[in-house]
């Protein structure tokens, strides 16, 4: 299975100046959780912006930079090097998309299940998420308050 695990604002913003527009630890705690085990597949950019590899996962990292290395990570060129990459990798019954949006556009047709955290408001921002009204089937809903922000977490699948 290949699933997307995001947070974004209700205006659909993923990302500001490199970074996130807010800090939720009890959001990190859950994508921790949900990712551990399992490969994860990222662009170059959310990965600078993590700035390591993130233990306890294959870390798969897409770029057009023929010269990229990141160390204790696999480098490729394409969503489809990266999902066969992450084939055969401890965890792979279900592989992660972590970012960012341009690698979500990329994969939206491909993907099965959204975990998603939809952030209460409208955040300024630079990186959006794409549409993502086909996956109307929700799997687990749950609301939560961290700080300022107003959050649900949510299980998405594709509608019939």
């Amino acid at each position: 299975m290949i699933s997307i695990i995001v947070a974004a604002s209700e205006n659909m913003v993923i990302g500001k100046k490199g970074g996130l527009p807010w800090y939720i630890p009890e959001d990190l705690k859950r994508f921790k959780n949900i990712t551990t085990g399992h490969p994860i597949i990222m662009g170059r950019k959310t990965h600078q912006s993590i700035g390591r590899p993130l233990p306890n996962r294959t870390n798969i990292i897409i770029t057009r930079d023929a010269t990229y290395k990141a160390e204790g990570c696999i480098v490729v060129n394409s969503v489809e090097q990266a999902l066969q990459q992450a084939q055969g990798n401890p965890g792979a019954q279900e592989i992660f998309i972590i970012g960012g949006g341009e690698i979500y556009q990329q994969v939206m047709n491909k993907v099965e299940r959204i975990y998603l955290t939809l952030i209460k408001g409208d955040l300024d921002g630079d990186v959006y998420f794409p549409d993502y009204s086909g996956f109307n089937k929700v799997i687990e809903e749950e609301n939560h308050q961290s700080g300022d922000y107003s959050y649900k977490y949510m299980t998405l699948e594709r509608g019939s």
